[in-house]
C-alpha cells in the first residue's frame, strides 16, 4: 500500500510518501521533501501554492491513502494553531478532490508509534524515523521526518486498505 504523509504548514510543510508491505513487514520509502513557502507573501498566496503543489504530488506519487497530523494548540500559540488549520483544509481539500481516504492522526499517537515515546523530540523523529526506513542520514528539515513518521503510522494502523 502506498501513502502520503504530510506534515501541515505554512512555512514549510512536509510531505512523505512510502510503500508499506503488509505481509512482509516492510516500508520503503517512495519519495519525501519539503514544500517551502515565501512567508512574505500573503496567507492567502501561501494557501493557494501549498494547495497547487499539494496536487502535483498527489498526482506525480498516486498514493492510495493520505495521512495528516491534526491541530494542537499550545495556550501562547493559539494563533498559530489558527494558520496549522488553514493548511489543512487545502491539504484535505486536495485530497478530497484526488478522491483519497484520509487519516488524521495526533502528534503524541504519531511520536508514540515511531520512537516510542509520545513525547519525542524533533531529533529522536528525524532518528526513529531515519531507523525505520534503514536511511543514512536522518530527514531534513524536521517536518519531512515528521511526514514520514505520520505514513507509517498510518500504514501500520490501517489494515484494511
Amino acid at each position: 500500500m502506498r501513502v502520503l504523509g504530510i506534515d501541515p504548514g505554512l512555512r514549510i510543510a512536509g510531505y512523505g510518501c512510502i510503500e508499506f508491505n503488509r505481509l512482509s513487514n516492510q516500508t520503503k520509502l517512495i519519495e519525501a521533501g519539503a514544500i517551502k513557502l515565501d512567508v512574505t507573501q500573503s496567507v492567502s498566496f501561501r494557501l493557494s501554492e501549498l494547495f497547487d503543489d499539494i496536487q502535483d504530488v498527489i498526482k506525480e506519487l498516486q498514493p492510495e491513502f493520505i495521512a495528516v497530523e491534526t491541530i494542537f494548540t499550545h495556550k501562547r500559540q493559539v494563533s498559530t494553531a489558527t494558520i496549522l488549520g488553514y493548511a489543512r483544509g487545502v491539504i484535505l481539500l486536495a485530497g478530497q478532490r484526488a478522491s483519497l481516504p484520509l487519516v488524521e492522526l495526533t502528534p503524541a499517537e504519531i511520536k508514540k508509534a515511531i520512537s516510542g515515546n509520545g513525547r519525542a523530540t524533533k531529533e529522536q523523529m528525524q532518528q526513529a524515523v531515519s531507523n525505520i526506513l534503514k536511511l543514512k542520514t536522518a530527514p531534513h528539515p524536521s517536518d519531512v521526518a515528521d511526514a514520514l513518521g505520520i505514513a507509517i503510522t498510518a500504514a501500520i494502523r490501517m489494515p484494511k486498505l
